[in-house]
């Protein structure tokens, strides 16, 4: 017995010796942004690392079905008056060095937004509407002025200039920022992993800027909703290209890839269940200088939304890389109407009517356009200029006009829109945040395309202000039918991205929503907690 005691005894301490390494979990991912200089969503936006919002944690997100969650606040309640909102921090919450994190450092990352140039500074404005913001960055009122205050360390109270009601949905980029690590080392603190610090579900392990490589890994400090359930994950910039992922996903490199239309019948083919679809919530459309002619004219206008043939533009030309849009709003968004959408008719001769009404028949004396369209990268890229190519074909075969197209540099683009140097141009526009103010907002006083339209502007700013949702939705529509009367655009496509999955990929992120989108990188706090392998 003693023998086989012993002999026990040795095999177990042996074997406790050599026992393997409890294997990690990594999933590979591509990315879309490009290695940035801070670590820091709330330093910059366009010069940020990758996956930088990944590492904190907002006041609140959207889940795959596009649901409002909290995630920071536990809670939130609005005034009376529509005016202010009040948010509850959830207990416990720490950055990864174990300093507590509180509300101070939700108002210190807008204070110090509002008075450094942040890039993105526009969105508070725009989109939150926060009280003094506006006076605050033009440098005429201090930051203590900013209709924000931490009550106390678990109550964060925002004053807005107007009734926000969906301002919950704007925190999805509100990001905390630790105020003791700025106090120690400025912007410093995040431009080395050595000094960045998390309050989020993963924490950095690794970023090497020159080759564009950044590894997270799941934070043991991180108490909040949805925890990463693989432990690493490593996001890399070079497989965002399809012509670089396919490759590398089929060697077994990479755990997902984004597919070009050349690659989606080959991998639909060998993986039918490996397939999905990714909404991207942007919209595709034709805008006007509404004061030059010949599109002073709203008939010329409605002639050409009834002269597009969605359906054939995506299935046949873009090979379902987009969806046909009949609405400024994307499906799944909220506000999406179906009522509006069955109005953008294919229809050639409603168009040659219309036409022919604004002095035009068969396109008799139109005078020679040109479309100008913005360079793209990304989705856009490959749906643009194929589309300019289509309108071009379709406009001159039912409408009898001559179309030329001309490509420009974003910038060059955007002026000779807000400058009125062109009278048609291929607008697209991606969201900032889940809310048809969001695209309403883009023509309302001006906005994105100098247009000013009274009646429009009226219905969106009550919609804008009004608390019940229903009636806010009628609103909209309200207004969208005014865009749709006076042909304040032609709504074309909405860009969807396809990609195929590892079979070893599991969670709820890895299949599809209600609408039959898989979300993947574009709710990154969602996606990458819901994930497994």
């Amino acid at each position: 017995m003693n023998f086989l005691h012993r002999t026990v005894g040795l095999l177990v301490a042996a074997t406790s010796l050599t026992l393997p390494v409890v294997a990690q979990t990594t999933i590979v991912a591509p990315t879309g942004s490009t290695a940035g200089t801070y670590m820091d969503y709330m330093k910059t936006v366009y010069d940020r690392g990758t996956g930088s919002e990944l590492l904190q944690i907002p006041l609140a997100t959207f889940d795959k079905e596009f649901e409002l969650t909290p995630m920071a606040a536990e809670s939130w309640s609005q005034s009376e008056d529509g005016l202010t909102w009040t948010f509850k921090l959830r207990d416990g919450l720490v950055w990864s060095d174990g300093e507590p994190l509180t509300a101070e450092d939700y108002v210190f990352a807008l204070q110090r937004a509002a008075t450094s140039g942040y890039d993105f500074a526009w969105y508070w404005d725009f989109a939150g509407g926060i009280q003094g913001w506006k006076e605050v960055t033009e440098g005429t009122a201090e930051a203590s002025t900013l209709g924000v205050r931490a009550v106390d360390d678990q109550t964060i109270e925002v004053t807005t200039n107007a009734p926000k009601p969906y301002f919950p949905s704007v925190t999805s980029l509100w990001y905390p920022v630790p105020k003791h690590k700025v106090d120690e080392l400025g912007d410093d603190w995040a431009l080395n992993v050595d000094s960045i610090v998390s309050s989020g579900p993963f924490s950095i392990e690794s970023w090497e800027k020159s080759n564009n490589s950044v590894v997270f890994v799941k934070s043991d400090t991180y108490t909040g909703p949805w925890q990463a359930q693989v432990d690493r994950l490593e996001l890399d910039p070079t497989l965002a290209a399809p012509e670089v992922g396919l490759p590398a996903f089929l060697a077994g490199d990479a755990d997902y890839s984004f597919l070009n239309t050349g690659q989606v019948p080959v991998a639909t083919q060998r993986f039918p269940d490996g397939i999905r679809q990714n909404a991207v919530f942007a919209t595709s459309y034709i805008a006007y200088d509404l004061e030059a002619e010949p599109f002073n004219d709203v008939d010329v206008r409605r002639a050409l939304y009834h002269a597009v043939d969605r359906e054939e533009l995506t299935s046949t030309v873009l090979k379902d890389i987009a969806i046909p849009a009949g609405s400024i709003l994307p499906p799944g968004y909220p506000g999406y109407s179906e009522d509006v959408v069955a109005q953008a008719t294919f229809d050639p001769e409603l168009a040659q009517q219309y036409l022919a009404e604004a002095g035009y028949p068969d396109g008799e004396g139109f005078p020679p356009i040109e479309i100008w369209i913005r360079e793209e990268g990304g989705y856009n890229s490959a749906i643009v200029p194929a589309m300019a190519q289509y309108l071009q074909a379709e406009f001159e075969e039912i409408l009898g006009i001559d179309v030329s197209i001309r490509s420009l540099p974003g910038p060059e683009w955007m002026d000779g829109m807000r400058g009125k140097r062109n009278n048609i141009f291929i607008a697209p526009y991606e969201y900032d945040y889940l809310d048809p103010s969001n695209f309403y907002g883009i023509f309302y006083n001006g906005g994105r395309h100098n247009y000013f339209v009274p009646e429009y502007d009226a219905l969106v700013a009550e919609a804008d202000a009004e608390a019940d949702w229903e009636t806010r939705v009628e609103l909209y529509e309200q207004a969208e039918q005014v865009m749709i009367d006076q042909g304040l655009i032609v709504p074309l496509v909405h860009p969807i991205t396809t990609a195929v999955i590892s079979e070893e990929l599991g969670g709820e992120a890895s299949e599809p929503n209600s609408l039959g989108f898989t979300p993947l990188d574009r709710l990154g706090h969602y996606f990458f907690t819901h994930l497994t392998k």
